[in-house]
């Protein structure tokens, strides 16, 4: 395997998400609506009680009256706005098990909301997955709770850098994670995911290909083909933080716990792991293995999310928490009911061209 490094980080984004200038906003078209009580009344447990039972042995009992009645006032509004809420893997266990209709990782949500007859999208993770939503439900009203929501990875490469990767390497294939701007995408051949990140980089039946925005997804890649991935200087801020060594430390002190990493975790960490997968396929490791220990290497809040589903599996936690996914609150998701906001916007021309590479994705053969 080989691995050639192109491009350095960087802080700034294109911007390709906004709000719509001339059309009438989203509040405009919708309305808006009263905000609701959240006073914890007896009617407000008793509808809630069910939503609790799911997350009693991770939400204390001392804390459920100051959620649930943001939790009910949700799920009546949500009603309201025929709106559906998707929320990512790594949401707070209150906003995963409370209020979301369609839960998973970015492309499968986006996928599964194509499916529905909802009129409002509210996107429960960062701002790359609600353009990858607007991208293929362009019909829909699509929201974000938090416009700042944002990604280390996606914000490490723009369209500009690609069109300059193309430029200097005419012919190489280029394919983006779908953890990327609408920008970028428009500019590739074709997404991946971390769970078909191989089958992508082989489907072409070329020597080498880039695989970008993440160092260490193509690295961990490049190491099961002999393709050459040609990689880009862009890392996640939770999974990079992780090492080998912390994991040995780990099995030195609990030899039986079982460790699953997420392969955007850099190449000697997932080396250290019992199983490397995509946050889909870490879920089902865990449910299907039932371990006695476990110890998910990937952002913090989704060990919580699979615990309330496995009560018999120990969970040990080396919490890493991602900034940016926790911009998303009840009490931001309840304001963008009311008020319709914040609104993504992706320019129709660039939407048509990375629903191109999101759609040779999906349609790729296994």
């Amino acid at each position: 395997m080989t691995t050639t490094n192109f491009g350095v980080a960087r802080e700034g984004i294109e911007q390709t998400t906004a709000f719509s200038a001339n059309p009438p906003s989203a509040l405009q078209r919708f309305g808006l609506i009263e905000r609701p009580s959240l006073d914890y009344t007896p009617a407000v447990a008793e509808a809630t009680a069910p939503i609790y039972e799911k997350v009693k042995h991770i939400i204390p009992a001392i804390e459920w009256p100051a959620l649930a009645p943001t939790i009910h006032a949700i799920n009546r509004l949500k009603k309201e706005r025929n709106a559906v809420i998707l929320a990512h893997n790594y949401m707070t266990p209150d906003i995963f098990h409370g209020v979301a209709d369609i839960v998973g990782d970015s492309l499968q949500l986006a996928i599964e909301a194509t499916r529905t007859d909802a009129d409002v999208i509210v996107q429960c993770g960062v701002h790359f997955m609600a353009e990858t939503s607007k991208i293929l439900s362009p019909d829909k009203t699509v929201l974000i709770p938090d416009m700042k929501a944002g990604c280390s990875l996606a914000e490490s490469i723009t369209g500009a850098d690609v069109r300059a990767l193309r430029e200097r390497n005419p012919g190489v294939p280029i394919i983006t994670y779908v953890n990327t701007s609408a920008d970028v995408k428009a500019e590739c051949d074709i997404c991946c995911t971390s769970s078909n990140a191989l089958q992508v980089v082989e489907s072409f039946g070329t020597d080498k290909v880039f695989l970008i925005p993440d160092k260490y997804l193509a690295a961990n890649v490049g190491n099961k083909t002999d393709v050459e991935v040609l990689v880009w200087d862009g890392a996640c801020e939770v999974h990079e933080r992780f090492t080998a060594q912390e994991l040995r430390d780990y099995r030195k002190i609990d030899p039986g716990v079982k460790i699953i990493a997420h392969p955007e975790c850099p190449p000697e960490v997932v080396a250290e792991a019992d199983y490397a997968g995509s946050t889909a396929h870490m879920i089902d490791w865990v449910k299907t293995k039932q371990p006695e220990k476990v110890m998910m290497i990937t952002e913090c809040s989704m060990a919580d999310n699979v615990a309330s589903e496995t009560p018999g599996v120990d969970f040990i936690r080396p919490c890493n928490l991602c900034p940016h996914m926790k911009r998303i609150t009840l009490g931001k998701i309840l304001d963008s009911l009311v008020e319709m906001r914040e609104e993504v916007v992706v320019d129709p021309i660039i939407a048509e061209k990375a629903r191109i590479a999101v759609e040779r994705m999906i349609n790729l053969k296994s």
